[in-house]
């Protein structure tokens, strides 16, 4: 499927900012599955098959992102607001309670719901995902300004936008191996000139990044992790001791694998079946 047969599969709903378009797929018990920063719901095209076989599926391309409204605006892509709007979401498709998988900047909009409404997740998954500032190493900083907002919008030129990505897969895959179509699926959002959001994550979030461990700490649900053991923006090693801790994780749920930091792009196989078992 290449990303323009991948947009008709979507649905729509209305938030209180703009159109968030999500993936609905299969029945049973709920998966909710979050993206990161620059990527969307393309980013786990290789699993929903297979795990729409047994749950009800729902990925959203959060506001910004995707195939999403992308408003102007800086306030509104605060991890807080991006939280709220994945509640809204969910009040909208009635859906009380759910499981979580996350990756990237969704740490920070996961941490933020967790705050509003812990009780609504029942398990939780996390996929190579910010956590604490121990071995948060972001590809990028700037402080907000012509310079951040100049830079993102290369990524809205075909040029620049290839070189870019190019420059970003080849980072945090271990072989780039994506085809013309799967870049489609992470250039066409960039070309269409969808960046404030990334421009508030590298300019603000990524500079201070809020502390989350008592939330963490908190945390009472079964817990997986899955993680891709040669990520350099992300590095497990600095925070593993501090992350198996503070969210009482069983060594039965920790899951390094050879991979870097677009896990879903090279394990998807192997993640599913990690988070098949971990349900069942």
């Amino acid at each position: 499927m290449n990303y323009s047969e991948f947009i008709l599969t979507k649905k729509t709903f209305a938030s209180s900012k703009g159109t968030i378009k999500y993936i609905d797929k299969g029945h049973g018990t709920v998966l909710l599955l979050l993206h990161g920063v620059p990527t969307s719901s393309w980013l786990y095209r290789k699993m929903v098959d297979e795990l729409s076989q047994n749950h009800r599926v729902i990925v959203p391309d959060m506001l910004g992102f995707g195939s999403s409204d992308s408003p102007k605006g800086y306030e509104i892509y605060e991890p807080k607001e991006h939280a709220k709007r994945i509640l809204e979401l969910m009040d909208f498709l009635k859906i009380d309670i759910w499981s979580h998988v996350f990756h990237d900047a969704g740490g920070l909009w996961t941490w933020e719901l967790l705050k509003l409404s812990s009780k609504r997740i029942e398990n939780l998954i996390i996929l190579n995902s910010v956590i604490y500032e121990e071995g948060f190493k972001p590809p990028i900083r700037f402080k907000k300004g012509f310079l951040a907002k100049f830079v993102m919008k290369l990524y809205s030129y075909s040029l620049t936008n290839g070189i870019l990505l190019n420059g970003l897969f080849n980072q945090s895959l271990v072989k780039n191996n994506l085809s013309k179509d799967d870049l489609m699926g992470y250039k066409t959002p960039l070309l269409e000139g969808k960046t404030e959001a990334m421009y508030h994550f590298f300019s603000n979030t990524c500079n201070d990044l809020p502390n989350y461990q008592e939330v963490i700490k908190s945390l009472s649900m079964p817990k997986l992790l899955i993680w891709g053991k040669h990520d350099k923006f992300l590095v497990i090693d600095e925070m593993m001791e501090k992350v198996k801790l503070d969210m009482s994780l069983e060594d039965s749920n920790i899951n390094i694998i050879e991979a870097k930091h677009y896990i879903q792009e090279e394990k998807p196989v192997k993640i599913n079946e990690l988070i098949l078992g971990f349900l069942s």
